[in-house]
């Protein structure tokens, strides 16, 4: 007999939201969810390159046309893996280029660090939400390591004396 795995892409979903599998409670926002880290990390670290080629050479027209492909596809590509709030704060920010123009060297760089920023950003959004949750868990975990409590009784309440009440 045999089984087929399909490898999935982890999610991250922000702290105090559901999962992708989970019920979304009813009037509250989309999640601030990313449905494919890896890729936007790839795409994070090729625009970051970019960044850094574009601030050391002086650009003809074809290559400044080519970087401002790469920039829409870029945004686009990571439009597919994030959330709806994501999505719409990406494009808040996003600027397209004029139709038929060809961007000048400034414009490129300012669009690209703008990227690479909002990325960073998003990047330190994700670790702080999974160090959050590190230490959710790590309360939990020390939680249920204590010993138990006898019914009705809460840490730090004196034991009554066994023997009853005053003497007399």
């Amino acid at each position: 007999m045999s089984q087929r795995f399909e490898q999935q892409e982890p999610t991250i979903v922000m702290p105090g939201r559901p999962g992708p599998d989970g019920p979304e409670p009813e009037g509250e926002e989309q999640s601030e969810r990313v449905e494919s880290p890896a890729k936007v990390m790839r795409i994070g670290a090729m625009v970051r390159q970019l960044l850094d080629e574009v601030r050391q050479a002086p650009l003809d027209d074809a290559s400044r046309t080519r970087l401002r492909e790469i920039y829409e596809t870029s945004v686009k590509e990571l439009s597919e893996v994030l959330s709806d709030e994501l999505r719409e704060e990406l494009e808040r920010l996003h600027l397209p280029f004029g139709d038929n123009q060809v961007p000048s060297d400034a414009e490129l760089r300012i669009a690209h660090a703008q990227l690479v920023g909002w990325l960073e950003g998003l990047f330190h959004g994700i670790q702080a939400m999974l160090f959050a949750q590190q230490m959710e868990t790590r309360a939990r975990l020390d939680e249920m390591r204590r010993p138990g409590l006898p019914p009705g009784r809460q840490s730090g309440e004196q034991q009554p004396d066994p023997h009853g009440g005053t003497y007399l």
